[in-house]
């Protein structure tokens, strides 16, 4: 049974996740709500099923401390002081996938684990044996054949994000003798053109640029795509798709209203900027993780996009940002989680109570 502190630095990594779970009666795993933890706790399941093993998986976006009702507990993405073991190096996948091996080696998806990696922006190298061999390809990362799903795409912010007539419209006017090329050109300078995009953009929109081909989706990068959008709305569905289960509709549909929703947010954002950090303040009911993601890499000037809601906060920060962004969480009875300068927080207050506890915090 788990005990608080009971967690060790050596309790980190593949190795010791294999050894924590190899002989539990029950295991529970706890992920972070992204795309890379939701792969590896995939990952992770697949190998438990296939040894029998009973175990709950959750995934939230500050995932509770760990309960002492399982025989070991596995925290990915995060590693609170209580889990048996933890996954908390990205990218997660691939080191879920390692773990997975060692205890059922039938059992393990490479290309779940490639998507995992992908989705915290690593390019899939340094593959297992059984990984497929994946080709770039001219064009733009998305998870089906349908162009007009640009608009949903949250690797990408550009006039016709969130707008499907919009991203059709802008096809139109492509004379089709470019293919994938054109469209990529297409992308690229929409993705710098307006006026408040910031020269980040540049870089950030070529992650969705000459993707790799996929075969459960059209893309890697559009498989990761969507794995972010499920752990982030949709959970359960995540996990079913992590699993393997014909979910791909719903998925699909999932996504598309998850970019919807992202790029109406960060448009109708009350912002501003700090020195050091930039603010968006947005509804109740944003998708804070993406829209702050998407914030750092298309519209802050500065290295830290924090984005806050009434009771909830997420950053994407190019710098060191977890003491001040965990200090302003706990300052309002709150918990907060950050890995590889993203971040979720959950805390007992308005929007502006948060953003005035962390302005103090950075200040120490």
């Amino acid at each position: 049974m788990s005990a608080a502190g009971r967690r060790s630095e050596d309790a980190s990594g593949p190795a010791a996740v294999a050894a924590a779970v190899r002989e539990a009666g029950f295991v529970r795993l706890a992920a972070t709500a992204d795309g890379d933890a939701l792969a590896a706790t995939g990952l992770l399941v697949r190998a438990l099923e296939a040894t029998e093993t009973p175990y709950q998986a959750t995934v939230d976006a500050v995932p509770e401390p760990p309960a002492t009702d399982a025989d070991r507990t596995v925290a990915v993405g995060h590693a609170p002081a209580g889990a048996d073991a933890a996954l908390s190096a990205p990218p997660l996948a691939p080191a879920a996938a390692e773990a997975a091996r060692e205890l059922a080696a039938d059992a393990v998806d490479p290309v779940l684990a490639l998507a995992g990696a992908r989705a915290a922006g690593a390019e899939p190298s340094g593959r297992s044996p059984e990984a497929p061999d994946l080709e770039r390809r001219p064009g733009v990362a998305l998870p089906t054949d349908d162009r007009a799903d640009l608009s949903a795409s949250t690797l990408v912010h550009a006039e016709f994000s969130g707008d499907r007539e919009a991203a059709a419209a802008a096809l139109e006017g492509l004379d089709g003798s470019g293919g994938g090329r054109e469209v990529a050109s297409l992308v690229a300078l929409a993705a710098v053109e307006p006026d408040d995009a910031v020269p980040r953009a540049a870089e950030t929109v070529r992650e969705a640029l000459r993707p790799y081909g996929c075969d459960r989706f059209e893309t890697l990068g559009g498989y990761a795509d969507v794995l972010g959008a499920v752990a982030a709305d949709r959970p359960g569905v995540g996990l079913a798709l992590a699993l393997g289960r014909d979910v791909e509709t719903t998925a699909l549909e999932t996504w598309r209203e998850h970019g919807r929703r992202t790029h109406a947010a960060l448009r109708a954002a009350d912002a501003g900027r700090y020195d050091g950090f930039y603010v968006a303040r947005v509804d109740d009911d944003a998708p804070l993780g993406t829209v702050a993601r998407l914030c750092l890499g298309y519209r802050s000037p500065e290295p830290v996009a924090l984005v806050a809601a009434d009771g909830r906060a997420a950053v994407a920060a190019e710098t060191t940002v977890a003491a001040p962004f965990e200090a302003a969480a706990a300052a309002l009875d709150g918990r907060a989680v950050v890995r590889d300068g993203r971040g979720a927080a959950t805390f007992d207050g308005t929007a502006a109570d948060y953003l005035d506890t962390y302005r103090e915090a950075t200040r120490r």
